[in-house]
């Protein structure tokens, strides 16, 4: 199995998983789950949403145990009648299982443009090293 359908296997049991331990709820607005691309190297694991239309002081990002939620409210004020639907007002909802082996102390994010990048960096224990052989 390659490592992209790899990811893809482990994102959809992620979601199943969270599918299956929380309540279904019920929204005012409608809701969507945005487009993540999810990036690995040896530092950290990299979440890139596209959130067109939010703005930052409308995203929620909580981590509860092993869950990643991501939350935003998009608004689209003052559109004029007939405007077309895919531009209402509607909540981005996407939530994510995390690895063992992330510093939750250190997760950050920052939203340009429309983008939202969530920075997950593992902890020393799980970043791989050279050993280095001395003579005996």
């Amino acid at each position: 199995m390659n490592e992209r359908n790899q990811q893809e296997t482990q994102e959809r049991a992620a979601a199943r998983d969270a599918r299956e331990r929380m309540p279904e709820r019920t929204r005012e607005r409608p809701a969507v789950a945005p487009a993540v691309d999810i990036y690995e190297n040896q530092e950290e694991i990299l979440l890139v949403a596209d959130l067109p239309g939010v703005q930052r002081d409308h995203v929620s990002i909580d981590l509860e145990k092993d869950q990643l939620t991501l939350q935003a409210r998009r608004s689209w004020e003052g559109a004029p009648d007939g405007f077309p639907a895919r531009f209402n007002a509607f909540d981005y909802y996407r939530a994510f299982l995390v690895p063992k082996g992330i510093d939750a102390e250190k997760i950050s994010a920052e939203l340009t443009n429309g983008v939202l990048r969530v920075h997950l960096p593992k902890s020393a224990a799980v970043k791989p090293r050279r050993i280095d052989v001395r003579a005996g």
